[in-house]
């Protein structure tokens, strides 16, 4: 087969558009962020929905680097000092690489793939080698004939847990817009957004190589990862708003932790809003100061 370029006219109309990813803000601005919110999570004990949210917020304002930055912060405890900075421990370590990956495969859902390969890609660019090295590298969502029907009654249960009272009405809203539409939303509900049978995780685990339930997000996390998704993304109010509900009624699940027993009360959801609010605040207010400037006359 002929080799095929890239003529002169489509390199420079592919350069139009905004077609590169946002960068990094500065590392001071980025451990100020990450630092102010951290501690108001650990205040609350929601270490483990701090790390959902500040993942989807990046990932979805579409700033890889960023959360490169926020593997290293979370593993180090700060950014900017490196006499501060604290020697890696590969478990926890570990731990908290397999949270936000998980937390990126879910955001697929709600922003779709190209930004999700972009922050994985970021992610895994930062990440320690001992830590790289013992991450999961079997899937466990593969379908087959065997497991297809739990992984379809998994999502046509998740799907009824967050919806209900409208769960019915709306399946067959979005199945006469394509056939096909709902079918594939519960199967992705239930192959990727719900949670992995097995042990769920929380921020200050460890994990190992051998640990099968790496990242294992629970029922009110998997919940997070669309609330700062929808937060993040903008202009899709009524989805958001699911979402939210989705959270709250979260608090239904039988045997929670308390952490996610905090985070499905009123309080805890308004938390979540109100920290994604302010991540996404935060790495965008060097771009606001930055268009501030004038030129000179």
């Amino acid at each position: 087969m002929a080799s095929i370029k890239l003529t002169p006219n489509i390199k420079h109309l592919l350069t139009l558009r905004s077609p590169n990813v946002l960068p990094s803000p500065s590392l001071r601005q980025l451990d100020r962020v990450f630092t102010n919110t951290f501690r108001d999570a650990q205040a609350k004990k929601a270490e483990t929905g701090w790390l959902v949210a500040t993942t989807c917020s990046l990932l979805t304002a579409n700033r890889p680097s960023a959360l490169g930055h926020l593997y290293r912060f979370v593993t180090r405890s700060t950014l900017e000092d490196s006499v501060k900075q604290r020697a890696l421990d590969v478990p926890t370590a570990l731990n908290k690489a397999a949270l936000m990956r998980e937390s990126a495969l879910k955001s697929v859902i709600f922003i779709g793939v190209p930004r999700v390969i972009l922050s994985l890609a970021a992610l895994n660019e930062a990440l320690d080698d001992e830590v790289k090295k013992a991450l999961r590298t079997n899937s466990r969502r593969t379908a087959t004939p065997d497991n297809i029907e739990s992984i379809v009654t998994r999502g046509q249960t998740l799907w009824n847990s967050i919806y209900t009272p409208h769960a019915d009405k709306l399946y067959n809203k979005l199945g006469s817009y394509h056939p096909d539409f709902i079918t594939f939303i519960i199967q992705c509900y239930g192959s990727v957004l719900s949670p992995m049978s097995g042990e769920t995780k929380s921020f200050g685990d460890a994990s190992s190589q051998e640990d099968l339930n790496q990242g294992n997000l629970s029922r009110a996390l998997g919940s997070v990862v669309g609330i700062a998704c929808l937060r993040a993304e903008g202009g899709v109010g009524p989805q958001l708003i699911s979402h939210t509900f989705g959270l709250l009624k979260a608090r239904m699940v039988e045997f929670q932790s308390a952490e996610d027993k905090w985070l499905s009360s009123d309080e805890g959801t308004e938390w979540i809003l109100r920290t994604v609010d302010e991540v996404l605040d935060g790495v965008s207010a060097e771009d606001e100061d930055h268009r501030e400037v004038k030129p000179m006359l």
